[in-house]
């Protein structure tokens, strides 16, 4: 049996490999099965390209942002049109799996973390038994049970860098700067422990934090130094320095190791989990570009969606940063609950007045 895994091509600027696809295609290898990554988006494919390239597929896993939704769908129904059966994951589908299933026609969705799920759906289609297992979705289902989350990611190959290789992708991810090619993108965890209300990150990966250990981080940059050439790793944890101890230890690792690598934090990190010593030690690790996930300018906004931050560790923290030599930027989100013209504008006016070298709104 082989195995499509996809992400549809659609309108973006920002282009990186799509890591969950390489875990699972990773998993799924080390499992026994066959698997084939087309991501559409970097090749800039079609549907009915795409559709035609997984022709020899006889399942399609397609990954799914709300960013492509409308382009999942499409390709979906041409999938089925073929008599493919047509898994969906990601963030959208697990957030919202029903109507996923409603719109697409697809065969069912895995929610959440998916390795373990896809490789029990693979082998329950293998036996033509109907796959009832934890972690999967099927339209009109009332009895969903949750999969247990991984408990030791280092237990997880890394990503498969043989199909989703770095020097084939030459724009920056998430519209990030970057400093030197070829660029990879690495997770050290999953999860976090905090509850924005704008986030999805707990509905997806459970509202806990789960690390990597530094060594097992360390030996995949590692890997893609010595196999692809790689000089600039972008890590892309929910909050990469959430741990101290994590975050301490992973570049003393580059310092002992002497990695010649840059690297930056282009998904974003609180400003109340940095400090001028950690800051200070990123830089010598070589970090040269953070971004902070600021969203808002004033304090009774950051209350109401939940984020646990003040505007004084926010302007500490970039103030610091910028002192650093470290490159900055901040994310900010308009609209968020309470908004208001005063507060839209006290935001903008807030972003104005932090030492950012770049500001995203």
């Amino acid at each position: 049996m082989k195995i499509g895994l996809l992400r549809p091509n659609y309108k973006t600027h920002l282009i990186t490999p799509p890591l969950g696809l390489g875990y699972i295609s990773s998993y799924l290898k080390s499992r026994g099965w066959q698997t084939k990554i087309v991501d559409g988006l970097n090749l800039v494919l079609t549907n009915d390209e795409l559709v035609s390239r997984c022709s020899d597929c006889d399942v399609i896993g397609i990954t799914c942002l709300s960013d492509f939704y409308l382009e999942t769908i499409d390709l979906s129904k041409k999938f089925k049109k073929k008599n493919k059966i047509v898994v969906l994951g990601g963030v959208h589908p697990s957030v919202l799996p029903q109507q996923s299933l409603a719109d697409s026609g697809a065969d069912c969705v895995i929610v959440g973390e998916g390795e373990i799920t896809f490789d029990l759906l693979l082998q329950q289609l293998a036996k033509n038994e109907k796959p009832e297992i934890p972690g999967l979705f099927f339209l009109g289902q009332k009895d969903f049970r949750p999969r247990e989350l991984i408990a030791d990611l280092d237990s997880l190959p890394f990503p498969d860098w043989e199909q989703l290789n770095p020097t084939t992708y030459q724009k920056a991810p998430h519209g990030a700067l970057i400093k030197n090619f070829p660029v990879a993108p690495i997770v050290t965890s999953r999860g976090c422990p905090y509850s924005c209300k704008f986030c999805a990150s707990p509905a997806f990966w459970g509202q806990k934090l789960r690390l990597r250990s530094p060594e097992n981080v360390i030996q995949e940059i590692e890997y893609l130094v010595n196999n692809f050439g790689v000089k600039e790793i972008h890590f892309e944890d929910d909050n990469l320095t959430l741990n101290r101890d994590h975050i301490v230890a992973i570049c003393q690792l580059i310092l002992k190791k002497k990695i010649k690598i840059s690297w930056a934090t282009p998904n974003g990190i609180r400003a109340d989990r940095v400090d001028e010593e950690i800051l200070k030690l990123m830089k010598q690790a070589g970090c040269y570009y953070v971004v902070f996930g600021i969203e808002s300018g004033n304090q009774e906004i950051l209350e109401n969606i939940n984020k646990r931050e003040t505007l004084a560790d926010i302007k500490k923290a970039v103030e610091s940063a910028h002192r650093l030599g470290i490159m900055t930027q901040g994310f900010f989100i308009l609209g968020l609950p309470g908004e208001t013209e005063e507060t839209i504008k006290n935001t903008i006016k807030y972003a104005k007045s932090l030492p950012l070298d770049r500001a995203q709104f």
